[in-house]
């Protein structure tokens, strides 16, 4: 059957104008802030000797990914709350849809590896380092991406090929599988079953691995001293904490068959904009190496400027 749409319009988040300044103001907020915290995560691992370690690296490759993550929808989604007409073309739809689920599944797998990560460092500290080493942790990286694009591929291949007769309305803030799959001028029984589980199962399943894998790390917290496990249950509660926030709602989206309930739109705000806002809040406030290295890095670079500023003759 013919594709005979060559753009979509987005509903949005809400059709009432004084919802959707409010929204703007809002929402550009959450996005400066999701891009400073996660900006200051990265430079801060990056310029700090003492975070030197995996939990780090990984910590710096997700804040990575949040940031660009976000980046495919809060822009669009803050210029929208000014349009009156929320238009997306046909192929932007799909670039959009490509990366959302491209960068959605690797940072899935990324939290998965930094369970395994934590795992290894508290059940089997004196093979960490051995194990852990800087080749393996590139490996697992490199799986990550690979692992989103296979997902990402399918998806988008399935979406690509469906045909589009009108109407073109979407009734959402951005291109996904669900609502695309509503305005199908076919049958989309088989390829929403294949949807979901490619999305659904992943996301379940990482979510089954992740709470297990924490559940052993805290069963074993009776082996350790106080201190030790102060410390470790510090760090295991901020990646416990992301994790829900992040996988309920991906849960909660794609383990079904493909339906769209009014509240879609405001459940895909947490992963998409919400939890990358709170993950650098959540690691730096919970992780007192993090607050610790930021406070050195940043209080030296301004006494830098200061001490700069203060040798410089005047003019």
């Amino acid at each position: 059957m013919e594709n005979n749409v060559t753009e979509f319009i987005l509903m949005g988040l809400s059709q009432n104008k004084e919802v959707q300044q409010l929204c703007f103001f809002l929402f550009l907020l959450f996005y400066m802030i999701l891009m400073t915290g996660n900006f200051f995560i990265i430079i801060t691992i990056q310029r700090s000797s003492n975070l030197n370690s995996p939990m780090y690296f990984f910590l710096s490759f997700l804040s990575f990914v949040d940031i660009c993550y976000s980046s495919v929808t809060a822009p669009k989604l803050i210029i929208d709350f000014q349009a009156k007409v929320k238009r997306i073309s046909f192929d932007g739809c799909m670039v959009q849809l490509f990366f959302i689920h491209l960068l959605g599944c690797t940072e899935i797998f990324i939290l998965t590896v930094m369970a395994y990560d934590r795992y290894m460092a508290i059940c089997k500290p004196l093979r960490y380092l051995t194990i852990m080493d800087w080749k393996f942790c590139s490996i697992l990286v490199v799986f990550c991406w690979l692992g989103g694009f296979v997902h990402t591929f399918i998806q988008t291949v399935l979406t690509v090929q469906l045909p589009f007769c009108g109407p073109n309305l979407i009734d959402h803030y951005f291109c996904d599988v669900h609502p695309l799959l509503k305005l199908a001028c076919t049958d989309t029984y088989v390829v929403g079953l294949i949807a979901m589980a490619n999305s659904g199962m992943i996301s379940l399943s990482s979510f089954v691995i992740l709470v297990g894998s924490y559940t052993v790390i805290l069963l074993s917290f009776k082996t350790h001293s106080s201190e030790g496990r102060r410390k470790a249950l510090s760090t295991c509660a901020s990646h416990i904490t992301v994790v829900i926030l992040y996988f309920v709602p991906c849960i909660f989206i794609y383990l079904r068959p493909s339906t769209t309930f009014p509240e879609d739109k405001m459940v895909a705000v947490f992963y998409t904009v919400i939890t990358p806002m709170l993950n650098p809040l959540i690691y730096s406030l919970r992780n007192t190496e993090v607050k610790n290295a930021m406070k050195r890095l940043w209080i030296k670079r301004l006494l830098g400027r200061t001490t700069w500023g203060l040798i410089q003759p005047p003019l």
